[in-house]
């Protein structure tokens, strides 16, 4: 049976993908990053989505050549804002900070409205193999940043993204509903697709 590698030590990220290759009746070994003993040091410094996730899979495809490796990258556009965060979205405001990172696109929004808070998630997948193209898949979800927050913390950008069919914030919903709707959820759907045929090339 095939290893696949995510390139992520994220284990609610893991078990998703788990359960997406178990849903759709793929059968590969799954490993994460901590599973691993050497891991590359890879640094994100692609101008979109797609060169990250393919730079992060394909650095870590050459320390375990034999391996599938599965990699994304995903972030926040805010077109009025010229598309920032963008590739930046984790460390917008400084590393990983994720109640200062709201504060920032609250504040560079401020005094906007309408469709000048319009918003969307990417996430980009990309798996690398042994002899054979790179597979990619993308997902989107498109909602508008909230005029205020109540600053609790939670992930990400979460809660100022209102997704307006669900007529709440991705915060405000259960980790099921958001799974249904998400960027993630949207390209690993269609990433399992076309997974099989690729794994048949």
């Amino acid at each position: 049976m095939p290893r696949l590698i995510i390139a992520s030590k994220n284990a609610h990220k893991v078990d998703e993908i788990k359960a997406a290759l178990k849903k759709s009746g793929i059968s590969l070994e799954v490993l994460s990053l901590s599973d691993l003993p050497e891991v590359p040091d890879v640094v994100e410094d692609g101008q979109t989505f797609l060169e990250n996730a393919t730079k992060k899979a394909e650095e870590i495809a050459k320390v375990y050549p034999e391996d599938l490796v599965l990699a994304d990258d995903s972030g926040l556009t805010i077109p009025s804002l010229n598309g920032e965060p963008g590739v930046f979205s984790a460390r917008y405001a400084g590393d990983h900070d994720d109640v200062a990172n709201n504060r920032k696109v609250l504040t560079k929004l401020s005094g906007k409205t309408d469709i000048d808070r319009e918003a969307f998630f990417t996430t980009v997948m990309v798996v690398v193999g042994p002899k054979r193209a790179n597979l990619e898949a993308a997902g989107r979800v498109d909602g508008f940043i909230t005029e205020d927050w109540d600053g609790q913390e939670t992930f990400g950008y979460d809660p100022i993204f209102y997704y307006a069919p669900a007529e709440k914030t991705f915060a405000e919903m259960t980790m099921a509903e958001k799974n249904d709707v998400s960027h993630r959820g949207r390209a690993l759907h269609e990433l399992m697709l076309k997974l099989p045929a690729w794994l048949a090339e």
